[in-house]
């Protein structure tokens, strides 16, 4: 059982950032009742995977992983998705207020409890980085004793060297076959992961449980909150 909520807003750049870290924690919240929306701003179109074998041409990708998006809502059991309409690989590039906005926009409509996103400084990816910035500029704007918790996922390498441990940890075991249907729902992006992915699970293999027993976070450390 996870902490309860009286709503939960997940906010990534791309379709399948949810599916590998997250999912598990949203179908758990959904299956307790809680109500869970999620904010994605692109299509992910400029991919580097067309399937395996290739089943996406460059043109027909956006429309495909769209599917694949609404497919893994359904297999979250999400019923509120907010496709934002940006352009994958872009996101750096956007003025950082309109996406500051975009983010207190959504935060004053659902007023959540809790927020997760990325952690900025250990997202790697610059629509990640982008995306983290965003929603630590619009929390920040709120009086700290209304503020939502903010869970992140960070895995840069030097998270551990200076974040240490993730401090939030869900046991996700109930809901493991959720979330591998989760991620087969992106097929053109996680279909040869996923096969690996469920031999170890099959076999007992304990780096391949660790995707399906639990998913981690860090509480983000507001005193030290260097945003600009």
């Amino acid at each position: 059982m996870l902490k309860n909520e009286k709503q939960v807003l997940v906010i990534f750049p791309h379709p399948d950032d949810e599916a590998f870290g997250v999912s598990g924690t949203i179908s758990s919240y959904i299956n307790q009742g809680i109500p869970v929306t999620y904010a994605c701003l692109t299509l992910g179109e400029m991919g580097r995977n067309l399937g395996n074998p290739a089943f996406a041409t460059r043109e027909s990708l956006p429309e495909i992983r769209k599917k694949e998006l609404q497919k893994a809502a359904e297999e979250m059991g999400l019923s509120d998705l907010r496709m934002m309409g940006y352009r994958d690989k872009t996101l750096e590039f956007e003025d950082d207020d309109k996406l500051q906005g975009l983010v207190e926009d959504l935060l004053e409509e659902l007023e959540p409890s809790l927020v997760i996103s990325f952690y900025p400084g250990y997202a790697v990816h610059p629509d990640h980085e982008a995306t983290a910035r965003a929603v630590v500029r619009a929390l920040r704007n709120i009086k700290e004793e209304e503020r939502p918790a903010f869970y992140a996922l960070a895995f840069a390498n030097d998270t551990e060297e200076n974040l240490g441990q993730p401090d939030v940890s869900h046991d996700i075991s109930e809901v493991q076959e959720q979330k591998l249907r989760t991620l087969k729902a992106h097929d053109s992006q996680t279909s040869q992961l996923l096969s690996d992915l469920e031999a170890g699970v099959r076999s007992g293999n304990p780096e391949a449980m660790k995707w399906v027993t639990r998913e981690q976070f860090y509480s983000y450390n507001w005193k030290e909150d260097n945003v600009d």
